[in-house]
């Protein structure tokens, strides 16, 4: 495997750059939701920042957006998480890696989460 490929031989954004193997936590405000940007790889031991960050806007907001299209591994802890937040507000989740997608369906979470392809989309009504 290339330095340029991930934990499961998918390429990084940019060929060459390091891979970003522990999740990173980017937020931000378009009008008035909060978006939440999730990078790198989330299992129990690197999920803390991301749940706290969830947790504290789902308290806050009665919306979050969370894009995961820089998500390139999530184990069950990061679908549990993410079930939760959306029994504490409404979640809508922007461009799951095809991998991730096929979990949602295996598991039938994308019958009780909400989908969408941009973060634009996601903040529409």
């Amino acid at each position: 495997m290339s330095e340029a490929e991930g934990r499961h031989g998918q390429a990084s954004p940019q060929a060459g750059a390091p891979i970003e193997r522990s999740g990173a936590v980017v937020q931000h405000d378009v009008n008035g939701t909060r978006v939440i940007v999730a990078h790198g790889e989330y299992d129990l031991n690197n999920l803390g920042p991301l749940a706290e960050a969830m947790e504290t806007a789902a308290a806050k907001q009665q919306r979050i957006v969370l894009d995961i299209s820089g998500v390139t591994f999530a184990d069950s802890t990061f679908l549990n998480l993410l079930l939760r937040i959306n029994h504490q507000t409404s979640l809508r989740l922007v461009a799951p890696a095809p991998q991730f997608q096929r979990v949602l369906e295996i598991t039938g979470a994308d019958s009780v989460l909400d989908i969408r392809a941009s973060v634009e989309d996601a903040n529409s009504p």
